[in-house]
């Protein structure tokens, strides 16, 4: 059945899963004050630099014993560099439910050739944490970007563990409660959940992992842009700003800018608020369509910022190519922008819900949803 076009339209169309949406108060002008064509060794740099770190340790809640640095490369430099530096002193446990995780596990059994333990899940299903050896270092992600399942807490994490934890939480970070006692490491990018820019990535290291640095070396070679440690000790001025290659100032004051409307709107319980807000219209509006489902099985588990749909109705026989299709018809309209599933994901779609997105937009796109899904269907019945 054919039904009538929506008349609202979101205010802003944009959903990515990241890039993500801007800051909803953002204008260029927000970047006015960056000191363009200046070294960020100078003075006006550093402080930049600082002001970004203790800005992210300020709304987050990082503990002050903790070290933050802005490192190159998004937030797969940030973990890589992690791996590179950390693991192979002890057994390692992988953990992956889906692509990005997967990647991971790729780097370490095989670029790495370290002899890990992997534990997998299908899309939708999230390891059994509780399962796992903690005097090993496991390495895991918090919320699965590519499949909408996140953890639904620390507490299979023993604080008494042997090992170390690295934790990638690029859309899990700004969005959901992070526990820092049972992270070593945590990594995540400036582009995710504050809409902020690419090619920056954040590593957050405990007392425990800046200890294993220095006291262990690998045995691979690391490259120049992965070395956190000289003479065996930590290299400190990459957690004070002095980054270990060039950052973009424009990037930094962007940046910047996010942390002070993240304030803005309440800190990290208001960006939680806002995220779960959006992610409970669409997790509604499911509830309500019988043609459309979330991939996360459990319920407890569903991701508040990659929110990953699946369709459901029977007459659909090849589901990437509807859900291709649907996602277009939004995109034509100028509706949803970026919302497909991703590559390497089972076929449908993906709804950023972070809190840089307005919850009225959200509310604006779901009639959208209907009437796209229900001219495709009609499509479907002509061309029987």
């Amino acid at each position: 059945m054919a039904i009538d076009t929506p008349v609202t339209r979101p205010a802003n169309a944009r959903f990515s899963s990241g890039p993500c949406a801007k800051p909803p108060t953002w204008t260029l002008d927000a970047l006015a004050d960056a000191p363009l064509g200046r070294s960020h060794r100078a003075a006006v740099g550093k402080a930049k630099l600082k002001d970004a770190i203790e800005g992210t340790r300020d709304v987050l809640g990082v503990p002050a014993d903790y070290k933050i640095g802005i490192v190159p490369a998004s937030d797969t430099g940030a973990f890589e560099m992690a791996m590179w530096n950390l693991l192979g002193e002890r057994p390692v446990e992988m953990v992956a439910w889906e692509s990005f995780g997967a990647g991971w596990v790729t780097d370490a059994v095989k670029q790495l050739k370290i002899d890990a333990t992997t534990h997998t899940a299908g899309y939708g299903e999230i390891v059994d944490m509780a399962a796992l050896n903690f005097d090993n270092d496991v390495c895991f992600t918090w919320n699965g970007t590519t499949s909408g399942v996140a953890m639904p807490s620390g507490d299979a994490i023993p604080a008494d563990r042997a090992g170390l934890t690295l934790c990638d939480a690029t859309s899990a970070a700004f969005a959901m409660d992070l526990p820092w006692d049972k992270l070593d490491v945590t990594t995540f990018s400036w582009q995710k959940v504050l809409g902020g820019e690419a090619a920056h990535g954040i590593l957050i290291l405990s007392p425990r992992a800046v200890e294993r640095l220095e006291s262990y070396v690998p045995a691979w070679p690391l490259p120049k842009i992965f070395r956190l440690t000289k003479g065996g000790k930590l290299i400190d001025g990459i957690f004070s700003g002095a980054t270990i290659n060039t950052p973009s100032m424009l990037c930094v004051e962007d940046y910047l800018f996010a942390l002070k409307w993240a304030r803005s709107v309440g800190g990290l319980q208001g960006l939680m608020a806002r995220a779960k807000d959006n992610a409970k219209a669409v997790w509604d509006f499911c509830d309500a369509n019988a043609w459309i489902d979330n991939l996360a099985v459990d319920p407890a588990t569903r991701s508040v910022t990659s929110v990953c749909l699946k369709f459901t109705d029977e007459r659909i026989t090849d589901g990437a190519a509807f859900a291709k299709a649907v996602a277009k018809r939004l995109e034509v309209e100028g509706i949803a922008l970026d919302i497909g599933a991703y590559r390497d994901a089972p076929a449908g779609l993906r709804i950023w819900c972070g809190g840089t997105v307005e919850t009225s937009d959200i509310e604006a796109m779901l009639p959208w949803l209907s009437w796209a899904f229900y001219a495709e269907i009609e499509a479907l019945a002509q061309a029987a």
